[in-house]
């Protein structure tokens, strides 16, 4: 198994504070975003993190200030126009570095506390995996993707409904078998490269997807005001 951690977005939505820094090197708890997902990733895991043009250089500083070996992928990109988007994104290192094998794929801008071990030995190396979490108010749902359940499955998956059908959010860490790679490779074809939670959602309609729900903390950095509720 290897993983990608999605970081090579502009966080425009937290202006001023990702002017100059990017939003997944922002600190939280004593340290950016990025490393809080490192440190919980079991070792054996072969760790990408997908990057920019605008802050490689300090995404070679951030590399160079962490214990564990990550491969940064830059993507030749300067401004939000030319930016992939998470989909796209996904899909140009899945074929650009040839990844045949199971994908841990986790947003950048998410802290979460539960326990990646556990996620994957969830994943049964058959079926989409999907962390979720019950956020507990069906009005703050409507800016997740929402997904109903019926046991350790998904049987309606929602991206950013108008009236979200339950508090059960989808938390943009997944893990992918590689037969849905050409799916997405497809998918991106149409010109959909934007949001992980839509492709996640056009999955569930072909194949079975299945759901991890786990209680520890989770906050989701979209924000400025989230960044600053977080702090």
């Amino acid at each position: 198994m290897k993983c990608l951690i999605l970081g090579a977005g502009f966080g425009t939505r937290l202006y001023p504070l990702t002017l100059n820094k990017a939003k997944v090197l922002l600190e939280f708890k004593g340290k950016p975003l990025f490393t809080h997902i490192i440190e919980k990733i079991p070792q054996g895991v072969d760790i990408m993190a997908s990057a920019n043009r605008k802050f490689e250089a300090d995404f070679r500083q951030w590399q160079e200030s962490i214990e564990r070996e990550v491969e940064l992928c830059i993507e030749d990109v300067w401004t939000e126009e030319q930016q992939k988007g998470a989909v796209g994104s996904l899909n140009f290192w899945i074929e650009q570095k040839e990844i045949d094998e199971d994908l841990l794929v986790i947003a950048g801008d998410n802290y979460f506390e539960f326990d990646l071990s556990q996620f994957i030995a969830a994943y049964n190396e058959k079926n989409v995996l999907v962390a979720i979490h019950d956020i507990g108010d069906r009005s703050k749902a409507r800016r997740f993707g929402v997904v109903q359940v019926d046991k350790n499955r998904v049987i309606k998956f929602e991206e950013k409904p108008l009236i979200p059908s339950s508090s059960l959010v989808a938390t943009a860490c997944y893990i992918l078998p590689p037969h849905v790679f050409p799916i997405l490779s497809q998918y991106c074809q149409q010109g959909k490269s934007n949001n992980l939670g839509a492709f996640i959602a056009h999955l569930s309609e072909v194949e079975e997807v299945c759901i991890y729900a786990f209680a520890e903390l989770w906050l989701d950095i979209g924000s400025i005001e989230d960044y600053a509720r977080a702090r």
